[in-house]
């Protein structure tokens, strides 16, 4: 059995994703870049037989780190949006 995608940090704000996907083309294009990277590290790491070498695995982490950042601020930027809509 393999173990969960440690890559997949934003699955509890997946409504708040959608309706940024929907409203932005470029966050839309990251996030999408975003789950590719973070599939295909796991995959790398979870793979038997070939050794990927480390500096190619740290390079993608490094990536990957990259994109959530940018996706986090815009998470942050749409949750404030939504509570002063709601205030």
């Amino acid at each position: 059995m393999k173990s969960q995608n440690k890559y997949r940090k934003f699955q509890l704000q997946q409504k708040n994703i959608e309706a940024l996907e929907k409203e932005n083309t470029r966050f839309k294009r990251v996030y999408s870049e975003y789950e590719n990277m973070s599939d295909e590290l796991w995959n790398l790491e979870n793979k038997e037989g070939e050794a990927i070498p480390d500096d190619f695995i740290n390079a993608m982490v490094m990536q990957t780190s990259y994109l959530e950042k940018e996706i986090e601020d815009w998470l942050i930027q749409f949750n404030q949006n939504k509570t002063e809509i709601k205030s």
